[in-house]
């Protein structure tokens, strides 16, 4: 390993899903887009749902859909604790399109604040899968 790069790994509550030597990745922070490029400052975030865009060695990039967790930067390591993490390769677009129809069906006929922000809640995740799934076509 370089000083260009670091080793990342990934665990969600259910499995390991990504560990490796990369040269950066990004990801959403509770502040807003982060960039973790090798020699960054030690850091402890919690995570947004969305995605962690991988550039392994070589620039070849992964894409994984996060549902929230936390990131954890180390002089010569990140860890990222994810509630859910599901590579983007084995998101099912058609999956993904049916609930989002059933979360816009859902905050349509809410009847309270509780029920809209729920349903609310599910679409920005819906929407992040769905982002994923189109930077990976992006990358074909």
């Amino acid at each position: 390993m370089s000083a260009k790069t670091y080793h990342l790994e990934v665990v969600s509550a259910e499995k390991k899903i990504f560990f490796g030597v990369v040269e950066k990745i990004q990801v959403t922070g509770s502040e807003g887009e982060l960039g973790i490029f090798p020699g960054h400052a030690p850091l402890l975030t919690a995570i947004q749902p969305g995605m962690v865009r991988i550039v392994k060695e070589h620039c070849t990039e992964e894409y994984i859909y996060l549902s929230g967790g936390m990131l954890e930067v180390q002089p010569s390591s990140v860890t990222i604790l994810a509630d859910t993490a599901i590579r983007g390769k084995d998101l099912d677009e058609s999956r993904v399109l049916d609930s989002k129809r059933r979360a816009e069906d859902h905050m349509n006929n809410c009847h309270s604040d509780l029920d809209y922000a729920r349903a609310s809640a599910e679409l920005s995740n819906v929407l992040a899968k769905l982002r994923v799934i189109e930077l990976i076509k992006k990358a074909m």
